[in-house]
């Protein structure tokens, strides 16, 4: 039996992972605890897991109006943003619970997210192995490449907080996807083990009843969009008006059309199974979670890693991409409908969805953790 200690920023896509792989560890008699926000864990993890505070309610809210600033800037003042007033100062500010957490649980590896920098930096002041849980793959293609100057500033950051790039484990990186997405080839400490969805809490309610016999899409633009969320929503009502579709919008309440219901939450791996499309945002989660039930997808990214992963879909040929802050009804409608009447779409998701099966999820992700702490 060993103990491994998840340190995870205050963001649900990125705790979602975690506690899939952490549920399969706990299932194998290991010891599993999380350090994080309390807030954030408790709502996404077994009843009774371990947590281990590195995030207080004001520092939460502070982040999430953070970002709220962040969704309205551009260009490359939104990657600057990102760094120097949200990544290293969340890094700072975890490092006290963290540097607790490791003291009090005493793991044989610590998980780290990969927006969770004061997991390797304390971890290796402990002397501990650790791994990088990666809930995005799009860093992993080195997307500031063609931008050698601004590459040469994130290394800096990263070189003046950690004394090193931190971003991957030289050990083991945990990526949740699979090379049908990812098309490149890595070293052997890169593990695609696809979507971890095993072992998931889903604590929403659904109306069940009210799902009707059509074909239905799912409309989920994630946790945080901003004002131009509601020109998209906008958009989406009006395109899906009149269509032979039940379509679940995942938003704040407003008026629709009889064939759409607006729910402010859904328990998305609950809904999958009952849907043949999926219009998002770009979100990595929801993007693996929709292909490995072999569903195609509508993507218009926003920002962040969003472009990537759209571009990965697209390229699997498992969807159509849109311009977030352009479409149109008709854009939309026309995307939707090409994904659900075109019958390559669907066959691509599934090629992914399979190429998702092979790769092990949680289970494989344990496996590689329990060889880290077997040396």
């Amino acid at each position: 039996m060993s103990r491994f200690l998840f340190v995870v920023p205050p963001l649900t896509g990125h705790v979602n992972p975690t506690t899939s792989v952490g549920g399969e560890l706990l299932a194998r008699g290991h010891d599993v605890a999380w350090v994080g926000h309390p807030g954030t864990l408790a709502p996404l993890l077994p009843d009774g897991a371990v947590v281990f505070p590195a995030i207080d309610d004001a520092l939460e809210a502070g982040i999430r109006a953070q970002r709220e600033r962040w969704l309205a800037l551009r260009g490359m003042a939104v990657l600057k943003f990102f760094w120097e007033e949200f990544l290293l100062p969340l890094g700072h500010s975890m490092l006290p619970g963290v540097a607790d957490a490791v003291r009090l649980f005493a793991p044989d590896v610590v998980v780290a997210d990969q927006q969770a920098l004061a997991g390797p930096v304390v971890a290796r002041a402990a002397g501990l192995p650790w791994a990088t849980s990666a809930s995005t793959s799009a860093e992993l293609v080195a997307p500031l490449r063609t931008m050698p100057k601004v590459d040469a500033w994130v290394r800096g950051l990263l070189h003046d907080f950690a004394g090193g790039d931190i971003r991957f484990s030289e050990l083991l990186v945990l990526v949740y996807s699979s090379k049908a997405l990812v098309r490149r080839e890595f070293g052997d400490e890169v593990a695609f083990v696809g979507p971890a969805l095993t072992h998931r809490v889903e604590r929403v309610g659904f109306p069940w009843d009210r799902l009707t016999g059509q074909r239905r899409v799912l409309v989920s633009l994630g946790t945080l969009n901003g004002p131009a969320g509601e020109r998209f929503f906008g958009q989406v009502l009006d395109a899906v008006t009149g269509l032979d579709l039940q379509v679940v919008v995942v938003a704040p309440p407003r008026p629709a059309p009889p064939n759409v219901l607006v729910l402010p939450s859904v328990p998305q791996l609950a809904l999958l199974p009952h849907l043949d499309a999926v219009v998002t945002h770009g979100g990595h989660n929801t993007v693996c979670e929709a292909l490995a039930h072999g569903l195609p997808l509508v993507v218009a990214p926003i920002r962040d890693d969003q472009p990537t992963v759209a571009a990965q879909v697209v390229e699997a040929g498992a969807g159509v991409r849109l311009t977030y802050s352009r479409a149109r009804a008709a854009d939309i409608r026309s995307a939707v409908k090409s994904v659900l009447d075109e019958p390559e779409y669907a066959a691509a998701a599934g090629l992914v969805r399979d190429s998702f099966v092979a790769a092990g999820g949680a289970a494989a992700a344990a496996d590689r953790l329990e060889k880290v702490v077997a040396g």
